[in-house]
């Protein structure tokens, strides 16, 4: 079966091992989602992160963040999909959940989350966002 949108795959991964409360999940390497990564173990919304390499693919394994028994992400959502692009302008940045939760955005700086695109004075197209 082939994989067209690694990004929307990665984010389900992830949803649905938090919600059976797995210590960790795999998920397709990109660069792209390797930097998604980066950005979610720094908000401290997973533990950690590392590139592994099973069966001559690489994927990367993500250790999820638990408080107590409840997972640290609640939800987990893809707003710019293959089939519909969706692109914000630096004035059109809006938090997300009114600031408790987060939004990713690829910009021409990398990526951003929403609070760093609206300082930085950028734009770019809307990732996903996280709660």
């Amino acid at each position: 079966m082939s994989r067209n949108d690694l990004m929307s795959d990665s984010f389900t991964i992830i949803r649905n091992a938090a919600r059976v409360r797995k210590e960790d999940a795999y998920i397709p390497y990109s660069k792209v989602i390797f930097e998604v990564c980066a950005i979610l173990k720094k908000e401290g919304y997973i533990e950690n992160f590392k590139e592994v390499d099973l069966d001559n693919f690489k994927k990367i394994k993500v250790y999820l963040k638990y408080d107590g028994k409840k997972s640290v992400i609640i939800q987990l959502n893809r707003v710019s999909t293959p089939g519909r692009r969706s692109y914000l302008k630096r004035d059109e940045i809006k938090p997300v959940l009114n600031g408790y939760g987060l939004g990713i955005i690829s910009t021409s700086l990398g990526m951003l989350t929403d609070k760093e695109a609206k300082e930085k004075g950028v734009g770019g197209e809307f990732i996903g966002q996280v709660w």
